[in-house]
């Protein structure tokens, strides 16, 4: 069987902007929640459907352990969320060239686990504030890196079905 063709300069350095982008982003929002709403603080957006509510997020993905607290709970979430960041970027090192999508969701990922890995190892807690609710039902509370680690992991498993894939007609 032959390699798959090397991944062009180019790929890689979109991939790595697109992963820059997700952070940026990610920390400008959580910056502008911090200075302009206080915790637990909430703006409605869409009246009965979205607010922007100032949380924070001690635990891992969607408040998980956010209620159970052990020593160095912190520094556990980071060396998961550390481990979790060298597998992805060698899952994505070996990503064939031809898997545009799969590399750009791969980097959709990447970046918002940098930010908010970098919200963990610098105050110990993630900043959530995207609340989407309907009645007295709340989803978890999140914000612009989770919501690139979801349309990227949604996009992944999307690529690794062949979803936009061209399916040849000869046998």
């Amino acid at each position: 069987m032959d390699a798959a063709p090397p991944v062009s300069v180019f790929r890689r350095r979109a991939e790595a902007w697109i992963a820059l982008a997700v952070v940026a982003a990610d920390q400008a929002a959580k910056w502008v929640v911090r200075e302009s709403l206080p915790l637990h603080g909430s703006v409605t957006v869409v009246p009965g459907l979205l607010s922007l509510t100032h949380v924070r997020n001690t635990g891992a993905a969607f408040g998980l352990l956010n209620a159970v607290d052990f020593p160095y709970k912190t520094a556990a979430i980071i060396a998961m969320a550390l481990c979790a960041l060298v597998a992805i970027a060698v899952y994505g090192g070996r990503f064939a060239s031809e898997t545009w999508i799969g590399r750009v969701a791969l980097a959709l990922v990447l970046g918002g686990a940098v930010g908010n890995l970098i919200d963990r190892a610098r105050q110990g807690y993630v900043v959530d504030f995207v609340d989407v609710y309907w009645g007295g039902w709340h989803f978890w509370a999140f914000n612009v890196a989770d919501a690139a680690i979801s349309v990227g992991a949604a996009a992944l498993v999307l690529d690794m079905m062949g979803a936009g894939r061209r399916v040849s007609s000869a046998a």
